[in-house]
């Protein structure tokens, strides 16, 4: 088994760290030897469920052991997992579901109707996360397949400014590099316990399934992110890690009313934060801290504002230095701004069923062009801006022209924009411009809730009766509406 393959780090767990506690959750704690065992007859049984090597298996589920144990089971045993967002709406998963040419779609219980819909529509064999799924654990233990570092293991479906989601395609050896940059930038080790807060399908959070487990750290699993459940399983559990978005730091701040002893680092990450909330968790919190840049297409990571820069108070308006292997530049000269580049073993293979869209990004000489402003200071790089018109929200990315198509489509709207906006929660809002007469905001939000994610729906709105602000290609300039 070679360290290219995503078996190994649960494998060398499994060897070095048999007895300690793997995955602990509400009803029951696993060990890395009970773990190693239900991953390997999940294995066993993938087979039987109509999954030959290389196909894509849906995962549409809150976070628990059995959504961890598919992030392992799948991969390792030469499937394509496709963890998706359940925040979306049916016909964005449905897109998904089919461009992806999903076979397998796993489900829990709160979504197992919205399966059943998906399964009808899209022809995916559905297997319900409860007594459907157990009983895949009486198939015989199988060893997991020596893959080479190149083989597609996850493929995470992102907003398009086209409006097409495009899946981004993660190898084996991508999530490995990755795995090992989050050990170094963490300082991750065996006694670290470490809660899934953020949902799994996210890359915030999923990016530390396996740097967690290769140090033999215990996963704690939150099902879904509520501040007071969040504070009692820290409490509960003894968590020492966990990775939050600049509106969990938020809502945590705002609710925290005693100590966390036991937390010893906040990584946060996914969204720029505000410096003064940055100061605020830095002086309420009682841990180190790191800072991680990336996004999906880089498996995440591609630089880190360390601890030790945190506790100086150094370049604490950057987002830090490029990690270990992994090359950061902007091509514009140093200090000044311009796009910011990313290379190495990290950036992904490619969009899925996406060749245009993967050569607009990845250059013949293997620079990603990342699509964000920044410039480099003392070896640190600084964001400025973002060049598409992407806004965060709750650390969720909203992609605009997704909004506005769903807008658009109500009747009456003559024209709309949509950009982002400061909200003290959110980070971003989503705001819409609409041009139109007698428009009911509230009727628009209903229209579009069937259309898109409840996260991407406008927060707020302004009506106008007058065209929208245009270049002479007739392009409409966000930059003066915002």
């Amino acid at each position: 088994m070679t360290e290219t393959t995503l078996a190994w780090p649960l494998e060398h767990a499994a060897r070095v760290h048999r007895d300690r506690a793997a995955v602990v959750d509400d009803t029951r704690t696993l060990t890395y030897a009970e773990l190693h065992e239900r991953v390997r007859r999940l294995g066993g049984a993938l087979g039987g469920l109509g999954l030959p090597r290389g196909a894509f298996a849906g995962v549409l589920a809150a976070n628990s052991a059995a959504h961890l144990e598919l992030w392992f089971a799948l991969p390792a045993y030469g499937r394509v997992i496709n963890d998706l967002n359940v925040r979306l709406a049916p016909d964005e998963l449905a897109l998904m579901l089919t461009d992806s040419a999903t076979r397998v779609l796993f489900v829990d219980d709160a979504r197992l109707e919205l399966g059943r819909e998906l399964s009808e529509r899209c022809g995916v064999r559905l297997v319900h996360l409860g007594d459907e799924y157990e009983s895949l654990q009486q198939a015989e233990p199988a060893d997991p397949p020596d893959l080479p570092g190149d083989t597609l293991a996850a493929v995470s479906y992102t907003g398009g400014t086209t409006g097409r989601p495009k899946g981004v395609m993660l190898s084996h050896a991508n999530l490995v590099v990755n795995a090992k940059h989050f050990m170094y930038s963490d300082g991750l080790r065996a006694t670290d316990r470490y809660l899934h807060a953020g949902p799994l399908f996210h890359v915030a959070d999923s990016t530390m399934v396996f740097c967690i487990t290769w140090a033999g750290g215990a996963h704690v699993m939150l099902e879904r992110f509520d501040v007071a459940r969040f504070i009692d399983a820290v409490e509960r559990h003894e968590v020492t890690v966990a990775v939050l978005v600049p509106t969990m730091i938020r809502m945590l701040l705002d609710a925290l009313d005693r100590e966390l002893p036991s937390l010893r680092l906040l990584h946060y990450a996914a969204a720029p934060i505000d410096p003064a909330l940055q100061r605020r968790m830095m002086q309420t919190l009682d841990c180190d801290f790191v800072q991680g840049y990336g996004m999906t297409e880089a498996a995440p990571g591609l630089t880190v504002l360390t601890p030790e820069e945190h506790r100086r108070g150094e370049h604490m308006g950057s987002v830090g230095a490029p990690l270990p292997g992994v090359q950061v530049a902007v091509d514009a000269p140093e200090g000044e701004v311009g796009e910011v580049l990313a290379r190495g073993p990290n950036i992904m293979l490619g969009y899925w069923n996406r060749p245009d869209a993967t050569r607009e990004v990845l250059r013949p000489d293997g620079w990603y062009r990342t699509g964000d402003a920044g410039y480099f200071e003392d070896g640190r790089l600084y964001l400025v801006d973002r060049l598409k018109d992407m806004i965060i929200s709750g650390g969720e990315n909203v992609y605009s022209i997704e909004v506005e198509r769903a807008i658009a489509s109500f009747p009456g709207v003559v024209e709309v924009a949509v950009i982002g906006r400061p909200d003290e929660r959110w980070g971003e809002r989503v705001h819409a411009v609409v041009v139109g007469d007698g428009l009911d905001p509230a009727a628009i939000v209903e229209h579009c809730r069937t259309r898109i994610g409840g996260y991407k729906l406008p927060r707020s709105f302004e009506f106008r009766s007058e065209p929208l602000p245009k270049s002479g290609a007739g392009k409409v300039l966000k930059g003066q509406l915002r």
